[in-house]
This record gives C-alpha cells, structure tokens and sequence, in this order.
C-alpha cells in the first residue's frame, strides 16, 4: 500500500511518500513560503536524488500539486500515476478530549477538527485546510488524520486537571493535553523492539528534544503525564519558549500594561535558550559553541536546559516507581553528545551512567549508557512521518 503523508503548516506543505507494507520511504520533502515572497520546493527521491527550485504556487493547493506533479516526474516522480496513492495521513495538533486516537476524516471530524482550533489557533486551521486541499486533489481517496495528542490520552485525571475549579475544565476544557504523541510514541515502540522486549513490560521516559521539547512518562505504552500542557509552552525550557513558569509573572505584566499578545509572543517566540543566552539564536549547537567561548549567559542558558531535564526525569523516574530506559530523541537528543553528557552524568542516583564511547553516537538507535547500568540511556531516532503513515494502514485495513 502507498501513503502519503502530509503536515501542512501556514505557509508550508511538508510531505513524505511512503510504499508503507515495506515501510519505505520513496521521497519526501516541503514547499516552504507559501503565499509569501520566493517560494521554494524542495523534493528528494529514495535514492538521493535531489531537487531544489523556485516554487510558483500562491495557496496550498497548488503547492500538493506541484508536489503530485514532482511525484509522476518521468525522471523524478515514483509513481506512473496519483491513483497509486491509496491514503493520506495528515498531523493534525490538536485533538482536544475528542479524539483520543486516528480517524478516518470525514465531514463530522472535519468539524470537530475545526472546533479544536480555539486550542491550537497558529496549526488545526492550517492541518484542516491540508485535509481539504488533499480532498480537492486526490477526490475519493481516504484521508486520515493523526493528532499529536492522541498518545497521551492515557494520562489519569490526577495527571491532566490543574488545581483550578473543576468548572473551568468541564465549561472550556482546561487541561493538560500534551503534545509530540506521534514522536513519543513512535520512539516507545521502536525503543522496545531495540531492546528486544515487549513495550507492555517497559517503564520508560522518552524526551523528545528540539526546538520544541517535551518529556513523558510511559508505562506499558501508556502515558502516566507529560511535560506539556494545554498548550506546548508548558514543561521543559526550549528553543525560544520558557516552559514552567510562575503564573503570577503573567499576571504581573499584564497589570503592569504589557498586552496579551505581547505577552504571548514573549513567552512563545522570545524566550527559552533565546532568550536567556541573548546571542541571536536558538540553536543548541550556537548555545554550546557561544559556551565553549566563554559566554557566561549562554552557560547558565545550558544550564537551566539540563536542570529542567533532570528535575523532570527524576520526578517520572518516581512516578513510574522506577524507569527501564531513559530514550533521547530529537534534533538535540538524537545529535548532541554533550547535551547527552550533560544529563545523563547527574542519574548516577538512578543507576544510569554514561559510556563516553558509545556516546558519540548521532542520528541511529544506540545505548550510551554502561553495561552495568540499570536504568539504561538509549538514542532513538524518531520518525514521526512513518509513525502517520503506520496509522493510516492500521485504519485503511479496518476498512477493508
């Protein structure tokens, strides 16, 4: 069976198509700056074949069809025909309590999607209308949306409610959601099938770092709480967002005039290593190179990264009553061997300990921890794409 696999973003399509009973990936790529100056596809085939071009489309509909037209390029494409194309699976953010697993879209989901997006307002429009652009284009072929906080739909009521009145929750459905699912969960399974053990019998703690980063507690292949709130500014620090923080810092600067949306752009867009290290950037290699240098700001923003880290994972490694592996993964978790030092140096206390060869792994599933180690450090390259993919077989053979 052929996928393909959408996440549209609002002024970007990113694609990946897979021969998914192999769990091949044929080509994959994105259409960048959609209705915005200079466009730009870019498309790379199974085989490393690459390309790169100005993309002339206004709307994403006209970037998937540039995309289908790349792939049934007699010299490019991998695909003699679109009618080879037997589901779409697309990421959608939010799921709200209503979906606590992947549907099968249909005019019903599609509201449902679209009443979701007062939670995620900067993603479900533009995931819905990736759905609908896909509709238009590919007419009759089932489309099937995977929601990046279905995973966590395991967590108990003590894990998910705030300490507010139960009123907020049940008139505005305030909660903890979380987020990264299809990540952590796609990492949970594959981390087992590593280790050779059934994930029903695993206690793990998976942390997905990047730009964004959570971190959740998963027992059996279900999540007991995640770092993650109703929104993704919750939890750890990240790239330009704060993570936990005061809720009395909101209320002071908003009484001290600063607007909601100032505010808002502040904690989300202005904050995390970018703020604290005050270079310019976000980026975890310019942190450590800038410490390396001896910047003293980007030092204590390292710093407060791993403190974070490690007050999270020690905290689940209690939840769980102890933890079989802790899983890296991620642009920085799969990548950064100092990043990996940094942590996993400070869980001596729960039997972890680091092998500094194995260490230099990046990029491929490895353990980094010592043989004498009992609760294990392993990398897990995670692939969130095929993890959509996997989903829309699973429903499309329900089907059948």
């Amino acid at each position: 069976m052929k996928i393909l696999v959408v996440n549209a973003g609002s002024s970007s399509l990113k694609f990946t198509f897979f021969r998914i009973s192999r769990e091949l990936m044929l080509a994959t790529g994105i259409v960048e700056r959609i209705g915005l100056k200079e466009p730009r596809l870019k498309y790379k085939r199974h085989d490393g074949r690459v390309i790169e071009e100005p993309a002339h489309v206004v709307n994403h509909d006209e970037a998937l069809r540039l995309v289908c037209d790349k792939l049934v390029d007699p010299e490019y494409g991998v695909l003699e025909s679109l009618s080879e194309v037997e589901g779409i699976g697309h990421r959608v953010v939010h799921g709200a309590e209503k979906f606590s697993e992947s549907v099968i879209v249909d005019d019903e989901v599609k509201t449902a999607i679209r009443m979701c997006s007062t939670l995620a307002p900067l993603h479900n429009p533009h995931n819905l209308g990736g759905i609908e652009a896909c509709e238009r284009v590919f007419p009759g072929t089932p489309n099937i949306a995977v929601f990046d906080t279905a995973f966590h739909h395991s967590m108990p009521a003590h894990s998910f409610l705030f300490a507010i009145p139960r009123a907020f929750y049940e008139e505005y459905g305030i909660r903890k959601y979380g987020f990264h699912g299809t990540s952590h969960q796609f990492v949970s399974q594959a981390t087992a099938e590593f280790l050779g053990r059934p994930l029903a019998d695993l206690k793990l703690i998976t942390c997905h770092l990047g730009n964004g980063c959570s971190i959740a507690a998963v027992n059996g292949g279900k999540v007991l709480d995640t770092s993650m709130g109703m929104t993704p500014l919750m939890g750890l620090v990240m790239g330009t967002r704060c993570g936990d923080i005061d809720p009395g810092v909101l209320i002071y600067l908003l009484k001290k005039g600063i607007a909601v949306d100032e505010v808002d752009t502040l904690l989300n867009k202005k904050s995390g290593l970018l703020g604290v290290a005050d270079i310019g950037s976000s980026d975890m290699r310019d942190i450590i190179r800038a410490v390396d240098n001896g910047n003293s700001e980007a030092a204590c923003a390292l710093d407060m990264f791993g403190h974070r880290l490690v007050h999270y994972i020690g905290g689940y490694f209690a939840l769980l009553n102890g933890a079989d592996a802790v899983v890296f993964t991620g642009g920085i978790g799969e990548n950064s061997a100092p990043i990996r030092e940094r942590i996993v140096s400070r869980l001596s206390a729960l039997g972890c300990r680091l092998d500094p060869a194995a260490n230099q792994v990046a990029g491929k599933a490895a353990v980094v921890s010592d043989a004498g180690s009992t609760l294990k450090a392993v990398v897990m390259p995670t692939n969130e794409e095929l993890m959509i993919a996997r989903e829309a077989l699973r429903l499309l053979k329900q089907e059948d």
